[in-house]
């Protein structure tokens, strides 16, 4: 049987026909041969392959030069066909490539390599939170990176992808433990309190929580306790957007004070279902540890000290110069303790597909990784992602749904073995006596692996899920609504069993004692949303209006357990003698706003960007619930204009400026009320309750006002691109804690200094296209940021109990010092400038040297290569700061860096670094020890260069075209450049494990 097929509207038919036609009645019409086969040529058939000279290119548009209305797509794998004539010309269009014109001439297969045309770079889309805009639009402070630079990366928390990505945004890690997490700023710090200067994550349109959710009695193992971005898979993310200025965050109004960011997670692609499996393994280590005294010079150290006190005979606890432990006895306690390797494995999955209509993606992560300290510690953390879009046939309804489930587990040391491995003297005893057991030697000295008999355990399970629906009423008009909601669960505890102690002290498990913690945080949100579009007048006009109704409830139940009557029975809190209940409280966070948006571009020249929003919080008293913000953004599109529109060199160029308000109520919830707590005391059989809080009817909102503007250029069809930013960021009405005098039975009295906080500066970017051949490519990103924090003004600081933290006209991170003037060749202690003159070294007299702790500035400077199958892409991070220098008191029985030896005071008339030792019998040094420490010679150079990240990429030929697979190579930390000698540059929490240094291999499978 033959089968035939006609399109809908006949043309094949009518072609057959005709040509019936024209075979019938050729005696009538005469007509050449070569008329006649182009007649019949209209069935040539042509396929191929469109790729980007490496890379095959789904999605592409391949249309005919003569009917453009005859257009096929690209699918998965880059392949073609249609039908068409031999002498037609192909018309290949794709977003980001250049549209290239191919021939047919005749044949029936065309393999199509398509160039970057970085012009096209501007109509990419960014993400600005309620609304999308393309960049050359753009009026707003926006950074942004993708999946692309997120892939490179072995990191579990959002944070690190970021880091040293974006103009502007300074993060650091302050712990290299497994779960651990960033600190970050978004054009430095506006709020005096530290704790309020975190920025609005938003995942997918659902505002994410990033206040902790650890206790500081369970999470000892981290500087800042548990942080709860760990819960965001980064493998998830599609695209990441921050945004800085007003134009870009006074949409958020009162949430936008310290930047906002966006996480877009991954989306379902049309065409045929595709799987992606990537299994990965790696190593990590420290990345920088200090180099301490070896037994010699730590003993020759220790005997000088003795003699600088004029000690003839070593006191019995000197066990390490007396004659007790063995004096030819050296040991590497930082190899020892913290220079073990974390092992690290990830497996991760995907399938994702659909058709025109209906999309979806599913995928799954799961991660584990160990400790660099002793024992059998370990991280593990699991993911799951789905995504689902839909679009009526119409297009005029559509749907996305996605959540996410992610589940941790942390087992680690109940502390940090970082401080304690500088500070134990090389000779101490052995780590294990002969039976395998803890040597304590005979009571002598407290066994630094006593820590592996205590415990950190934790568990966080976070469930993330959202709804977005829209429908466009009119062709300008759409109506959309999302729906999120997110719980979060987390428990973790602290164990201090009675055998890490000492044996001779005696404890048994009645001295055990259990800490625990458990948190539960979820909120739902609503927002509808209106969209009205309209072109006229040579312009196009858009408004959004929309609300936001938000509800959060969170609960925390903190409780101890002390006395067992086993050890085996520390988990369990019932089984403990005298149980407490350290915290307990329910808080419900209700927020609700109003926003608009009125965007009017006239000619794709002048553009200008009014946002509002007015917001209601009810961590605010009554009549000071709601505050309005406001903002308004220009642009000009100097490139549009007829003066540059044909420019040889310039092929885009723009100004833009913003000016605007945003807020913060970052305060914490009910703290204008008069509170009451629980006293925890048993009186005949009642539980008492104290005052713990004043009211106070006049808190308010805390005010950011920030001005703008910046300049945009592409030059040589955007090859080369850059942006120069100048900002100033101005903020008022601070909530803080004002401290009040003891006699009134409070701490603090929560309220609003009238004090004002300035943050300046500029930003750079810069992107070249350095090659771009066929089968070889080079592109460079480089940024740069230079911040200047300033207090403007403090009404009555000399008369605050802050008088001694901040300076007016200063930074609010600063130390004040004593100013340093060396050694006393004659004493051999360091001696300290009196500023006051009265003969005296008092604290805070004399400490009046301030020392700026903010960074200078910091960047970062990309270049990704390909050549062939192969693609390079390295991150250099660098930063201009000052960190605290380590030390204790030289002669103590405590190890010291290195260089110290050889460079302290022995003889009177000596110049020299470092002071006299003493074994702690001079006062006098001691003292002088303690004010070096504080002082500006305490504080030294910490900047550094670092290969922050480093990517090798092999895509493996296959014969299969539908099968893909790539081998990957990643570093992280691998390099570091810097004068700072006591460990890691980066690092500014003392007493903790720095960043790891970290290698990793895997392979992916695409098919």
């Amino acid at each position: 049987m033959n089968n035939y097929s006609f399109s809908m509207d006949g043309k094949d038919f009518y072609c057959l026909f005709f040509i019936w036609l024209c075979l019938s009645f050729s005696s009538l019409f005469a007509k050449s041969s070569d008329e006649l086969n182009m007649t019949f040529d209209q069935q040539h058939k042509v396929q191929g392959t469109v790729t980007d000279g490496t890379n095959p290119l789904p999605g592409v548009t391949i249309a005919l030069k003569s009917k453009k209305n005859n257009a096929v797509i690209s699918d998965y794998s880059g392949q073609f066909a249609l039908t068409c004539s031999p002498n037609d010309t192909l018309v290949v269009s794709y977003i980001g490539f250049k549209t290239s014109l191919v021939p047919i001439q005749g044949r029936k297969v065309v393999n199509i390599i398509l160039s970057y045309n970085t012009t096209t770079l501007q109509e990419v889309k960014v993400n600005a939170g309620y609304y999308s805009v393309k960049e050359s639009e753009r009026t707003g402070s926006i950074a942004r990176i993708t999946s692309k630079d997120i892939e490179t990366q072995p990191v579990t928390n959002v944070l690190a992808a970021m880091q040293g990505r974006m103009a502007g945004v300074n993060i650091t890690q302050n712990t290299g433990v497994p779960g651990g997490g960033f600190n970050i700023q978004i054009r430095g710090q506006n709020s005096i309190r530290a704790d309020a200067n975190s920025p609005l994550y938003i995942i997918d349109v659902v505002p994410y929580a990033s206040e902790t959710i650890g206790y500081s009695q369970t999470s000892t193992i981290f500087p800042s306790t548990t942080s709860p971005l760990n819960s965001i898979n980064p493998d998830a993310i599609e695209s990441i957007e921050v945004l800085k200025d007003a134009d870009a965050t006074a949409i958020y109004g009162s949430r936008g004070a310290n930047g906002v960011v966006l996480i877009t997670t991954k989306k379902g692609k049309e065409g045929k279902t595709k799987f992606s499996l990537n299994a990965s393994t790696g190593a990590g280590t420290v990345t920088r540890l200090m180099t301490m005294m070896n037994t010699d010079q730590y003993l020759e150290m220790r005997r000088q000290a003795f003699v600088n006190d004029k000690i003839n005979t070593y006191p019995a606890g000197a066990y390490d110069v007396n004659g007790t432990w063995d004096q030819n006895r050296y040991t590497d306690w930082q190899k020892e303790l913290i220079g073990g390797t974390s092992v690290l494995t990830e497996l991760r999955g995907s399938v994702n597909g659909g058709n025109k209509y209906t999309q979806f993606l599913l995928s799954g992560n799961y991660h584990t990784s160990t400790s660099v300290f002793p024992g059998t510690y370990i991280y593990k953390k699991g993911s799951s992602n789905f995504n689902l879009n839909h679009q009526s046939s119409d297009g005029r309804f559509r749907m996305n749904f996605s959540a996410s489930y992610t589940v941790q587990n942390n087992d680690q040391p109940a502390s940090d073995f970082t401080n304690e491995s500088k500070l134990i003297v090389p000779n101490a005893p052995a780590l294990y006596s002969d039976d395998g057991s803890l040597n304590w030697e005979n009571g002598t000295w407290n066994n630094p692996l006593r820590g592996l008999k205590a415990e950190y355990l934790s568990k966080t399970k976070d469930i993330l899920a959202n709804t977005l629906v829209s429908y466009q009423i009119t062709p300008d008009l759409i109506l959309k609504s999302s729906f999120g909601y997110t719980d979060l669960q987390h428990s973790e505890l602290r164990t201090a069993p009675s055998t890490m102690y000492n044996p001779s002290l005696g404890y048994t498990s009645a001295n055990s004692v259990l800490y625990n913690n458990n948190t539960a945080r979820s909120s739902w949100i609503i927002e509808p949303q209106i969209n009205w579009d309209k072109q006229f007048a040579g312009g196009k006009l858009g408004i959004i209006a929309g609300g936001t109704f938000q509800r959060q409830n969170s609960l925390r139940l903190i409780q101890s357990g002390s006395g067992f009557s086993s050890n085996s029975l520390i988990y369990d809190l019932a089984s403990a003698v005298t149980k407490q209940v350290q915290f307990s409280d329910e808080t419900i966070y209700k927020y609700q706003a109003f926003f608009g948006r009125i965007n009017y571009n006239w000619k794709d020249r002048y553009i200008i960007n009014l946002t509002a929003r007015r917001d209601g919080s009810s961590r605010f008293g009554p009549g000071n619930q709601f505050a309005s913000f406001g903002a308004v953004g220009a642009a000009w599109l100097l490139s549009e204009e007829s003066f540059l529109k044909n420019s040889p060199f310039i092929s885009f160029a723009k100004l833009r400026g913003s000016y605007g308000t945003t807020g913060s109520d970052q305060i914490g919830d009910y703290q204008f009320l008069d509170t009451y707590t629980s006293s925890g005391v048993n009186y005949q059989n009642i539980i008492g309750l104290q005052p713990s809080r004043l009211f106070n009817p006049n808190f308010g909102w805390e005010i950011n006002k920030k001005l703008e503007a910046a300049v945009e250029l592409g030059f040589f069809a955007d090859r080369l691109f850059m942006t120069a930013a100048w900002y100033r960021n101005r903020s008022s009405n601070q909530l803080v804690g004002v401290p009040l005098p003891g006699t009134t039975g409070f701490p603090q009295l929560q309220a609003n200094l009238d004090a004002d906080v300035q943050n300046t500066g500029w930003e750079f970017t810069l992107r070249t296209v350095n090659f771009t051949r066929k089968q070889f490519s080079w592109i460079s990103s480089f940024n740069i940021s230079l911040s200047r924090n300033k207090l403007l003004s403090f009404p009555n600081l000399e008369s605050s109990t802050y008088k001694d933290k901040y300076r007016i006209g200063q930074p609010l991170n600063i130390q004040l010092s004593y100013r340093y003037l060396g050694v006393d060749p004659d004493t051999g202690v360091y001696r300290f400038a009196d500023e006051n003159g009265d003969g005296l070294l008092s604290s805070p007299n004399d400490k009046q040297t301030v020392v700026n702790l903010n960074p200078d500035f910091f960047g970062g400077l990309q270049n990704q290569i390909t050549f062939k199958n192969w693609k390079l892409d390295f991150l250099f991070q660098f930063v201009k700061q000052r960190n605290f220098s380590y030390g204790s008191i030289p002669g103590m029985m405590y190890n010291q860096p290195k260089r110290i030896a050889g460079n302290s005071w022995l003889n009177p008339g000596d110049n020299v670094t470092y002071q006299m030792y003493t074994a702690g019998y001079n006062a006098g040094a001691i003292n002088a020890q303690s004010r070096y420490s504080s002082s500006d010679a305490g504080i030294v150079d910490a900047s550094y260069i670092r290969l922050k990240n480093i990517a090798l990429t092999y895509k493996i030929p296959v014969r299969f075209k539908d099968i893909q697979c790539s081998f990957i190579l990643q570093g992280q930390n691998l390099l570091t450049f810097t004068p700072y000698k006591d460990g890691d540059p980066e690092f500014t929490s003392s007493g903790y494990l720095p960043p790891l240094k970290i290698i990793t291999g895997g392979v992916q499978f695409t098919f």
